[in-house]
């Protein structure tokens, strides 16, 4: 069973920056690839970024592009969620998860596994 464990959300002030982490366990993943996915109150899930796990292919969603940055680990199994120039509007519990298939990665519902999210508080 594969397990997925964030960190590294907390409270940060406008224009500041967190990392959060994703540790994958229970399998080695040299393929398929991983994303961030963001809920925040009162609001539908949204895809943030995801990263394939063979080419190290990254995707943003466009309110995102040029403050964060999705990276791998391959020997930790580790993906990472560089968030610079924070806004209030990125409050929410962040999710990773992972996909046995490097396609549809914007899609939540094409992922096999999710962690149990880590909130991020940006204050104005």
């Amino acid at each position: 069973q594969v397990q997925l464990v964030e960190s590294g959300g907390g409270l940060q002030q406008a224009g500041g920056s967190l990392r959060l982490s994703c540790a994958a366990s229970g399998r080695t993943f040299s393929s398929g690839a991983m994303g961030w996915f963001r809920r925040a109150p009162g609001k539908e899930r949204e895809f943030v970024a995801a990263i394939s796990w063979g080419g190290g292919r990254t995707y943003y969603t466009d309110s995102v592009k040029g403050r964060f940055t999705i990276s791998r680990d391959n020997a930790k199994n580790t993906v990472y969620l560089q968030m610079n120039s924070l806004k209030p509007e990125d409050t929410a519990v962040y999710y990773c998860a992972a996909k046995s298939v490097p396609r549809t990665v914007m899609v939540a519902s094409t992922y096999d596994y999710w962690g149990q999210g880590t909130q991020v508080t940006v204050s104005s």
